[in-house]
């Protein structure tokens, strides 16, 4: 489990994590020589501070399959058997503190509330944001709601399955339930979850639509910014699909459909095809990287800047298997008004005498 505890100390150190990273899989092959023993037993000896309780309900959740296959908690293991557990890592949540925040609730049920989150709020409380995140507030609400309830009992673990950075906009799923978050977080770990994102990005993209496959690890140098590895020596695997919605000659605006979820995958993956993220002050994004710097058109982009201070990116769409109902679900969200700004000042600016060789 020490891999787990590094992961878990970088997910409190990085509070703008763009991941389903809550939840990673662990694969557990049974030796040759093993005895039959009971699966909850089996898994508890092999997971550092698991718990039976624990281990119990996450069989029960399905979130413990052998071979592929979900199965009981008194289920005996055997030689050759695949265990896969869905290992909760997410920071330390327990100290909540309910919160008065204005938040834009798209859709609620008695398993799931699905938020836009808006720009510059943090997911999750970590170092330097205990304060004001999107989990205070949705605590806040909850209580406000039902005020008899313990905190504790508002939410599983106050129901957090995936994030998104703290700049990027957009929407996010939360479990109202143990149930929910369970069957949710194992979407998230099984890539199923269907999101598309929009973002703006400097340059033309030549190709109308495309994949970027290349590996996202931390920065070998910056250990708060993460890059790609296209050789796959370092980081995880990951996947982009992108396609062009309009050309702005200068700037593109661009549909990203994440196959996988890593860290500032979309941000890592533009910089790394030449198309950093208007605006994105991390990766380079907040200067002028395409067009010839003269008075007017660096008047045009500093006043884009300051419409849109932010990367230019928003989590559109969010489909997944609906855990109450077992139906598929789908939820979309304007992009938010800086956006759509800055896309009109570059639709006018995207005239022929605007242009410079």
């Amino acid at each position: 489990m020490q891999e787990n505890e590094e992961i878990l100390h970088n997910a409190i150190d990085d509070e703008e994590q763009e991941s389903e990273g809550l939840f990673e899989k662990k694969s557990l092959l049974v030796d040759k020589g093993q005895e039959p023993l009971r699966i909850d037993k089996f898994v508890m000896v092999r997971i550092i501070g698991a718990t039976r309780n624990k281990v119990q309900r996450s069989i029960d959740n399905g979130m413990v399959t052998v071979n592929g296959e979900k199965v009981k908690a008194n289920y005996k293991v055997k030689p050759g058997d695949d265990i896969m557990i869905y290992t909760d890592i997410d920071p330390d949540l327990n100290e909540i503190f309910p919160e008065d925040i204005d938040l834009d609730i798209v859709y609620e049920d008695d398993d799931i509330i699905v938020v836009n989150k808006k720009a510059g709020m943090v997911v999750h409380p970590g170092c330097g944001n205990y304060t004001g995140t999107l989990i205070n507030g949705v605590a806040g609400y909850l209580q406000r709601k039902n005020p008899l309830a313990a905190i504790e009992n508002i939410l599983p673990r106050f129901g957090l399955v995936h994030r998104i950075d703290k700049f990027t906009t957009g929407l996010l799923v939360l479990a109202k339930t143990e149930r929910a978050m369970q069957q949710l977080a194992k979407q998230f770990s099984e890539h199923t979850v269907k999101r598309k994102y929009v973002a703006l990005v400097w340059g033309n993209v030549e190709q109308e639509e495309g994949t970027v496959i290349a590996n996202v690890g931390r920065h070998m140098r910056h250990r708060k910014m993460f890059t790609a590895f296209p050789e796959g020596d370092h980081g995880k695997e990951a996947i982009t699909h992108y396609s062009v919605l309009e050309r702005f000659n200068y700037t593109t605006l661009v549909e990203c459909v994440l196959e996988t979820g890593r860290t500032h995958q979309i941000r890592v993956h533009m910089k790394h095809i030449g198309h950093t993220l208007f605006a994105d002050h991390e990766y380079g994004g907040d200067k002028i990287l395409k067009g010839t710097v003269y008075t007017k058109y660096k008047q045009f982009v500093d006043n884009c800047f300051t419409i849109c201070n932010r990367q230019a990116l928003h989590a559109k769409t969010l489909g997944f298997i609906h855990p109450g109902t077992g139906k598929e679900v789908f939820f979309e969200s304007e992009l938010p008004q800086d956006m759509k700004q800055v896309i009109e000042k570059w639709k006018n600016y995207n005239t022929p005498k605007n242009y410079e060789s």
